[in-house]
């Protein structure tokens, strides 16, 4: 890999922790999220952030926990292939010189008075363009949807989910998807909430991998949308899931994301996953799309 457009050091906070003692996957994308903006503001190209810079999609691979320490992490950051109006961001989250974590963002240049995208002015794309390389891409994780047997929860949207653009922000969303998945596998094997028997239940999940494809923005209201979960593949020690953030009364699809898991015991080694929480999966399959 060539050297990094930037590398910037991101504060770690005691509340990125969750249940299992180490940074949230949902919050190494808010790590991705600081730095990115970081690295726009200090360039010419600060005011595409006032304007309109939309996330189109993410993907994340997880390598390493991300331990809570009082140094910050480190992102290494590249610009990728720039387009019209679209360019790709690529990433490393390393803790204590280990590579925890490596991204893809994909982001785009939107005009909000006219509810499109826009294009890149010359000035706008050649500061990009200056700063890109080649960047390896990541393995595809396959085409799924949600089928009609999917698993759905509702998903209240709260007011400080909402970014300086008014919409929920993008990171946002790796939160939604954990809370379905959590309630799904809940349902499947009680033991197998993490929130309240993981201890007793001797294994818990790992995120590898999470992809997000955002398709349409999602505002605040006080009615709730729905999370649908689905099981893509379930293999002998890991499985993958495929969830869409929805409309509950059109249908209407405004997220998609797919997510690998390794089921792990206590120590962080893989084992196989139980017989009862892959029975219980059994009853929310996803399908080919």
């Amino acid at each position: 890999m060539t050297q990094p457009a930037a590398v910037i050091d991101v504060p770690l906070r005691w509340v990125d922790l969750d249940a299992q003692g180490h940074v949230n996957n949902g919050i190494v994308a808010d790590y991705l999220q600081e730095a990115r903006v970081r690295f726009l503001l200090e360039g010419d190209n600060a005011a595409l952030l006032g304007n309109g810079t939309l996330v189109v999609g993410h993907q994340v691979e997880y390598l390493a926990p991300v331990e809570f320490r009082n140094d910050p992490v480190q992102v290494r950051l590249w610009v990728g292939h720039v387009g019209a109006s679209r360019f790709t961001i690529g990433y490393e989250v390393v803790q204590a010189g280990r590579v925890c974590a490596r991204a893809r963002t994909v982001l785009c240049i939107f005009d909000f008075e006219t509810g499109r995208p826009r294009r890149m002015t010359a000035a706008e794309r050649s500061w990009f363009v200056d700063r890109s390389s080649d960047l390896e891409p990541l393995r595809e994780l396959g085409r799924w949807r949600p089928g009609e047997r999917a698993y759905t929860a509702p998903l209240s949207v709260r007011w400080s989910d909402l970014d300086a653009y008014g919409h929920v922000n993008n990171v946002r969303f790796f939160d939604f998807v954990a809370e379905a998945r959590v309630h799904m596998s809940s349902d499947a094997d009680p033991a197998g909430n993490r929130m309240t028997a993981a201890a007793e239940a001797g294994y818990l999940w790992m995120v590898v991998r999470q992809d997000v494809d955002y398709l349409r923005q999602l505002d605040h209201r006080l009615e709730p949308y729905a999370t649908r979960v689905a099981v893509a593949t379930i293999g002998r020690t890991s499985m993958s899931l495929v969830a869409e953030v929805t409309e509950p009364a059109t249908g209407t699809v405004h997220a998609r994301a797919r997510t690998v898991l390794v089921c792990g015991d206590r120590r962080g080694r893989p084992i196989e996953v139980p017989d009862e929480l892959r029975q219980g999966l059994d009853l929310w399959p996803a399908e080919h799309s």
